[in-house]
């Protein structure tokens, strides 16, 4: 069962996703909040597995609110559901620590997959805006940090640290496991160990760390 907090300033759309939520057995709706405020809040007293949120609030935003709920250290993980398809946030809100985002107009399942995604640990990005995102996230990061100087990437392997490349190209693990000519399961094991060495909680912020780094370029061959 993966408890949700619904968070959004529209009574009708947080209405919409709980009667979605509560339609399936693996979800649980844990609460509602209507701002970034109750929101912190509400994670703090609730720790849902998910918190779904919105960007545009009145207020405190769903980023800051990302922030501090982050930054708590609370293990909710947060999942941005958007209007715009480029967001002007949503950069934004990947770097305050949400585990991914999707459009508000995504379907059904495309969002309770998201869901069961983002709980089990794992990032989602709205498909159609994967490449999108990484590459207009990519030309706005600044250059100047070497990669080789930097402490995080001296653990990695040379195995290790070309899975965090193709992490960072926005390859999915089957993707990453035909060029690599390896077992899924062993891209698997891989990215595990990658995560848990640079101390990211997820994909996106491996992406966001290997961007920020100079590992990872734009538009790779």
């Amino acid at each position: 069962m993966t408890t949700v907090l619904i968070v959004d300033d529209q009574p009708l759309q947080r209405l919409g996703l709980r009667i979605l939520l509560e339609s399936v057995p693996e979800t649980q709706v844990a609460g509602e909040a209507g701002s970034g405020s109750e929101a912190v809040r509400r994670t703090a007293e609730l720790r849902p597995d998910v918190v779904l949120m919105d960007i545009r609030m009145p207020g405190m935003d769903g980023i800051e609110a990302t922030r501090q709920i982050v930054a708590s250290g609370n293990r909710s993980r947060i999942l941005v559901l958007t209007t715009f398809d480029l967001d002007e946030y949503a950069h934004a809100a990947l770097r305050a620590g949400a585990s991914g985002f999707l459009l508000k107009d995504a379907r059904p399942e495309e969002l309770l997959g998201g869901i069961r995604a983002v709980a089990a640990g794992d990032a989602i990005i709205a498909p159609a805006l994967t490449r999108r995102l990484l590459d207009t996230y990519a030309l706005q990061v600044p250059r100047g940090t070497r990669a080789d100087d930097d402490d995080r990437l001296r653990g990695l392997t040379e195995r290790e640290r070309e899975i965090l490349v193709a992490i960072a190209h926005g390859w999915t693990n089957p993707e990453i496991a035909g060029r690599l000519h390896l077992s899924e399961s062993t891209v698997k094991t891989h990215v595990g160990r990658v995560l848990a060495k640079i101390g990211a909680r997820d994909r996106v912020q491996a992406v966001i760390f290997a961007y920020d780094i100079g590992l990872a370029a734009p538009n790779p061959a």
